[in-house]
Order: structure tokens, then sequence, then C-alpha cells
């Protein structure tokens, strides 16, 4: 389409530009806490871990984390949760994780990008943020991306799946959730949380790039689809050294053909 540009006599082209979903890699969103003395990975099912953000479980001893740390000497301490203060896409895994497996979460709080709390607890801008204050502060709780944790050396819980086991979070757990999940639409959105499967990780969710249908610039045009075939090939050997998950070849395959919509 033509249009007319009503400053100095101009007359521009307008191009419908329509988005392309390319999935990077795929990450976990896992729980992690701050209680000295505790060693080993704690438990927790998706049930307990709305209770906590609903304050309804307000100690470690509660005998809901008991029944899912079968003789664990729990401490007799206060949970103070911690969440995002900014929007991100991280609350919203976790959130839509918490709404597929607590009715009244989801009635209640609901998946976004940022929610209302019930509990006020500490928020923590990014990622960062939160793991920050979870280490420094004793009793707390909070969600981050694997790669937080791994970085800042901080224990993890396994989190109870769709098929009731406990699954630690890690490369193998998320690339599984992957494979089981039938949800991924053809444009590739879609979420893979509380996905079936004995080793599925259940917070886990693809991450994307948002690329253009149309690049003017040939020289841009071309550096941004040599990345993507880089990503969808070479790149892809690099992500479970980054605490990341490589993507199903299917996915693979399918992504490789989505390139040439690039023009």
């Amino acid at each position: 389409d033509i249009k007319f540009c009503p400053f100095k006599n101009c007359w521009i082209k307008k191009i419908k530009i329509r988005p392309l979903h390319f999935p990077t890699v795929l990450g976990a969103v896992v729980l992690t806490y701050n209680l000295p003395g505790v060693t080993s990975s704690w438990k927790f099912s998706g049930e307990t871990i709305a209770g906590i953000y609903l304050g309804q479980i307000a100690k470690w001893n509660d005998g809901k984390i008991a029944a899912d740390n079968p003789g664990v000497k729990l401490p007799a301490a206060d949970i103070l949760v911690v969440h995002r203060s900014d929007a991100s896409g991280t609350t919203f895994v976790f959130t839509d994780f918490l709404s597929k497996v607590s009715a009244e979460w989801k009635s209640k709080v609901g998946a976004n990008t940022s929610v209302s709390w019930p509990v006020a607890g500490l928020g923590g801008a990014k990622n960062a943020g939160v793991a920050g204050s979870v280490k420094q502060s004793e009793g707390t709780i909070g969600y981050v991306e694997l790669v937080y944790a791994a970085e800042n050396k901080m224990p993890v819980g396994q989190v109870k799946n769709a098929a009731g086991k406990f699954v630690t979070p890690n490369p193998a757990s998320v690339t599984a959730a992957a494979q089981a999940s039938k949800d991924l639409a053809p444009d590739f959105r879609g979420s893979i949380t509380n996905a079936q499967g004995p080793g599925s990780y259940p917070i886990s969710s693809y991450t994307w790039l948002l690329i253009p249908t149309h690049i003017e610039d040939a020289t841009k045009r071309k550096a941004i689809t040599g990345f993507l075939e880089w990503m969808l090939t070479t790149g892809q050997k690099d992500a479970p050294g980054l605490s990341y998950a490589p993507l199903p070849s299917s996915v693979v395959d399918k992504e490789k053909k989505q390139i040439a919509e690039v023009k």
C-alpha cells in the first residue's frame, strides 16, 4: 500500500509486517530457598507452592511441606516469600504453572507477567533481584530462572509433576517436558508447564525471539537469518553449559523452514 505523508509532501510505502516467533532454547523456573543447615534438595508439590504464595502455609515445618518431604527435619521458622517486583516472563511461567495445579490460585490470582500477590513478602527486580533477596535473607523462598540459581550456587527444589513424580530441574528434564507437550501451536507459541511424562520438569518454558517478516536492509537481514541458522544448529550445543536445554529436533526442523519467510 502507498500512504500519503503530510510532512514535506512525501509519500511512504506502508508494508504489512508480522512478527515470527522463533524458539531459541528451553528454560526452567525453579524454587530456591535460604535455610541454614538444610543441605538436602527439598520437594514441593504444586499445591504446596500455591499454599505458600497464597499465605496459607506460613511455617517451614507446616504439615503440607512435611508430607512432601518425609523424614526431613523441618525448621520451625517463618516463611518469607520473594517474588518479582517487575513484570516478567518468569512470573508468567510460574503463575501459569500454579494456575494449572491450583483452582484456588487460578480463581484468586491467575497467570500473568505481573499479578497482585496475596502475600506482600519481598519484591525483587529481575531474576537477579529475587536471587539476591533470597541469598541475603534467612527463611526465604523465591522463584528464578535455573541459570541464576546455578550461578549463585543456590539450592533448588524438586517439583512434583503431572505424573506424580518429584523432578529436579536440569536440561534433560526440561527437554523432556517439551517433548511430552502437545500444546505448541504452528506459529511456535504455547505453554509447556505441567507437561505429562514421568521425567518432565513441570515449570519449564520455551524462550523466543520475535523477528519481523520484512527487513528492508539486506545486510541486516542476512545477519539476522545467519544468526538464526547458527542458533538452530551449532548454538544449540552451548545451551546445557548455560543451564538451558536444547530444542527438540522436531521444533528445530520446522524453524529452519520458517527462516525463508524473513524477506
